[in-house]
């Protein structure tokens, strides 16, 4: 794979040489502009969520969402999931919840660390919770909302519909696919 992609910057390199160097100076300089600003404009909306999650976390929330989405993870990782595990997974649940899938990432990393960091192979609970977080079922995309605002959408929420209905299918399958799998491929013991 790194072969493709250095022959892919090569080639793109030697066309913008060839063609015009002056255009493909301006088109980076002004992607490097818009990343910065997109950048820039998330921020605000990460700080909040990571602040709330945080704040969640100090009072003790995260324990009672815990416990309010404890049937759910008892589904989907069955009963040998420590408590520990349980609250990150909550936390990342509720973080891609509301859209925030870079929020959720350190609590699903957390998560997976805490069902087993001394394995060589990932446990099917630690494939369970990268499906969920990777289809990252969506009630409140709030990044997306975001940068809808942000270039001035006159309807930013115009594709919650959608969205949701995209999110839980994804979800659906994945996780159906993996209940499947699971009982297919005994998982080995460590």
């Amino acid at each position: 794979m790194n072969i493709i992609w250095i022959m892919v910057l090569l080639l793109s390199c030697i066309v913008s040489i060839l063609y015009n160097p002056g255009l493909a100076v301006i088109a980076m300089t002004q992607g490097a502009n818009d990343a910065v600003k997109l950048s820039i404009s998330l921020v605000a909306i990460y700080g909040l969520w990571l602040g709330m999650l945080n704040i969640m976390d100090k009072l003790g929330v995260s324990q009672k969402i815990a416990w309010i989405l404890q049937p759910i993870i008892k589904f989907l990782f069955g009963k040998d999931i420590s408590e520990e595990s349980k609250k990150y997974v909550s936390l990342n649940i509720s973080a891609n919840f509301l859209g925030l899938g870079n929020a959720a990432t350190p609590m699903g990393i957390s998560a997976v660390q805490s069902m087993g960091a001394q394995r060589k192979t990932a446990s099917t609970n630690m494939i369970m919770l990268t499906v969920i977080s990777a289809t990252s079922l969506q009630l409140l995309p709030t990044t997306v909302i975001g940068m809808r605002i942000n270039h001035n959408s006159s309807d930013p929420t115009s594709f919650l519909l959608p969205s949701i209905i995209a999110t839980v299918v994804s979800t659906f399958v994945g996780v159906l696919l993996v209940k499947i799998l699971s009982k297919i491929f005994k998982e080995k013991p460590i």
